[in-house]
């Protein structure tokens, strides 16, 4: 408790009257030189420290000033007991907790546990349900972590998106490495966008480490896992994921996925793992642009943010000449076109080969085997619009 500057001055003013009787304590705002209602409440605040004690006398009460020693060694005996009441509360709260976590990691265990049995029997029951579906979020996480610790060969994961969820990482990142290390092949198609998430892209170098392979897309496959090329998850509609086992169905999911390695680019390491797809990524969103779609659709399906998409049109935008999304679709779809015309034969760059535009050094050939005349868009725009020119009304 702190003293008002009056309370203290009422304290000097009752240890030299001490005791305070009801006559002198009416004396009490004269001598202080404080108004009657400040007087009475710093009076009562005294009382409540304890710093001034009430008597009772054949004359009637009498107030005793109290030291402070001893005043306070009342007041904190007196808190110092309730935060001990209050801490065996906590104590107790904390244990019932803790009682609360235990019986809910065994209660997880036991479902857990169960899971062998129910799928083995399952199994027996419907030789021939080849396509199971779970909506249990527990039961399909128990299910996919068994299957994926006992792969034999080779897991092949599609992940779509552009950035993962940190938790889900730093969980599954020790059964991924634990797993690699037994010598299971692990194949994963991401994004391109992934590269440009830190937290994701340190996950990818940390698999890539010890063994995985990883290579990105502009657009990959729904979330997909193949374990040992015989189970497969996929997602279902709503919540929970869809267990292939059907032959047929599972070598089409591996020959998309085996489609989209062999076009994918692998995931590169430092400075240069987003730059390397930057382009990819610039000609993908032309296409849809050239296709009318908006902003908020080509950035879902780029897995970037709308933010990042509309940073990439007005580049673009920019780059071509363009005044308008649709204009620069059509613009980059014509721009390809002369190229084309302007390289008849497949050829790869020669060597020391430079942009007939700006004269800077040609990047390696494309892999359709064209022929590259110029370093950029911008180049090629603007060689187009010098064509343009030149060619006259």
């Amino acid at each position: 408790m702190r003293l008002t500057e009056e309370a203290q001055r009422l304290y000097h003013w009752a240890l030299i009257n001490d005791p305070v009787t009801e006559s002198s304590r009416a004396q009490a705002a004269a001598g202080t030189e404080l108004d009657e209602d400040t007087c009475r409440v710093a009076f009562e605040a005294l009382i409540d420290a304890g710093l001034l004690e009430a008597v009772g006398t054949p004359g009637g009460t009498v107030w005793q000033a109290q030291s402070p020693q001893a005043a306070g060694a009342r007041q904190l005996a007196e808190g110092e007991s309730a935060l001990r009441g209050q801490e065996d509360a906590l104590r107790e709260r904390a244990d019932e907790l803790c009682r609360e976590r235990e019986r809910l990691q065994a209660a997880r265990e036991q479902y857990a546990a169960l899971m062998p049995i129910f799928l083995q029997s399952r199994q027996l029951s419907h030789p021939h349900d080849v396509i199971g579906l779970l909506t249990d979020k527990v039961a399909v996480r128990a299910m996919l972590v068994e299957a994926v610790d006992a792969a034999r060969d080779e897991v092949l994961v599609t992940k779509p998106g552009g950035a993962f969820p940190p938790a889900a990482m730093r969980e599954a990142l020790p059964r991924d490495l634990a797993l690699l290390a037994s010598g299971v092949q692990m194949r994963n198609l991401y994004q391109h966008a992934t590269r440009y998430d830190q937290p994701t892209r340190a996950n990818a170098e940390a698999l890539m480490a010890a063994g995985a392979e990883i290579r990105t897309l502009t657009e990959v496959l729904p979330q997909m896992i193949v374990v040992d090329r015989e189970l497969a998850f996929l997602p279902a509609v709503g919540s929970g994921a869809l267990i292939v086992r059907e032959p047929s169905l599972l070598a089409f999911l591996i020959a998309s996925f085996e489609r989209d390695w062999g076009n994918a680019a692998p995931f590169s390491v430092g400075p240069l793992a987003a730059h390397d797809v930057s382009e990819d990524l610039k000609q993908t969103i032309i296409q849809q642009l050239s296709n009318g779609l908006k902003d908020e659709a080509i950035a879902r399906r780029l897995g970037v943010s709308l933010r990042t998409c509309r940073r990439h049109v007005s580049e673009l935008l920019e780059s071509l000449g363009a005044t308008s999304r649709f204009q620069a679709g059509v613009m980059a779809e014509r721009l390809r076109a002369a190229a084309a015309l302007d390289s008849p034969t497949p050829a790869a760059a020669a060597p020391g080969a430079r942009c007939e535009e700006c004269g800077t050094s040609l990047p390696p050939a494309a892999s359709t085997g064209r022929r590259r005349r110029h370093c950029s868009a911008r180049c090629r725009s603007r060689a187009h619009r010098a064509r343009q020119q030149s060619a006259g009304p």
